[in-house]
């Protein structure tokens, strides 16, 4: 059973001579505890993929299947809740409210999502297990890189969602702290079955992948199912 589908989506840009196909037929499947990579060069698809999956773009043709349900039949309210509920974020530029500490970032992710429970408890729980614990009470600007990227993590995983996007996480980091946050995401993979999908050009993120779906001109040009262990890379290491 896959939680999240897509069934020959296409999705075109323009029309005439500036059309451009961004996804011509893909048909793909996330099964619960995937830890899969996006990998293709710039113009491939990964984004366009990504917002397709992450329901924050709808297809031209083709259909996309949350936990087998066809959403492409639902309203614009609907695939608000599904996305706030179900799906985590996570972008290489963090998008955490200047304005509010670690804390406050993901409790209102948690009152978006209409999470149950106590919400400064639930929060407090997220930034210690990424380890800012002794630093909720700070705001981004008072955090560096990773520890900012942490609280990302933390927000996306606060609601418990069926699924982790994450849009380049290693991107704005140095190798050492990279390797930090990813370490976090694999364990909470391990550990807690929680689905990562992956876009990125970082090769330590790809050798630690147990999927590789590389995309070439908006189609799928390679599918590797990788054994359950890591690939290899300092941050992959048990």
């Amino acid at each position: 059973m896959f939680c999240f589908e897509l069934k020959d989506v296409r999705k075109t840009y323009g029309a005439g001579a500036q059309e451009v196909h961004a996804l011509d037929g893909v048909s793909l499947g996330f099964a619960p505890g995937e830890f899969t990579v996006l990998c293709g060069p710039s113009g491939s698809g990964k984004t366009t993929l990504l917002n397709m999956i992450g329901l924050l773009d709808t297809p031209t043709a083709g259909e996309v299947f949350v936990e087998e349900e066809d959403v492409s039949r639902l309203s614009s309210k609907r695939l608000a809740r599904i996305r706030a509920g179900r799906i985590g974020f996570v972008f290489q530029a963090f998008n955490l409210v200047p304005v509010l500490s670690a804390l406050e970032n993901v409790e209102v992710s948690l009152h978006l999502a209409r999470t149950p429970g106590d919400h400064r408890a639930i929060a407090t729980e997220a930034l210690e297990r990424v380890g800012l614990g002794k630093l909720i009470h700070r705001k981004p600007g008072q955090l560096s890189g990773g520890q900012q990227q942490r609280v990302a993590i933390a927000r996306a995983l606060a609601k418990s969602p069926a699924l982790v996007i994450a849009d380049e996480p290693t991107a704005n980091l140095d190798s050492a702290t990279g390797a930090e946050i990813l370490a976090i995401m694999r364990e909470m993979n391990e550990e807690d079955g929680v689905t990562f999908l992956f876009s990125t050009h970082d090769p330590m993120v790809r050798d630690c992948a147990r999927r590789v779906v590389i995309l070439r001109d908006g189609r799928v040009a390679e599918d590797d199912v990788r054994a359950r262990r890591p690939a290899g890379g300092a941050a992959c290491s048990s």
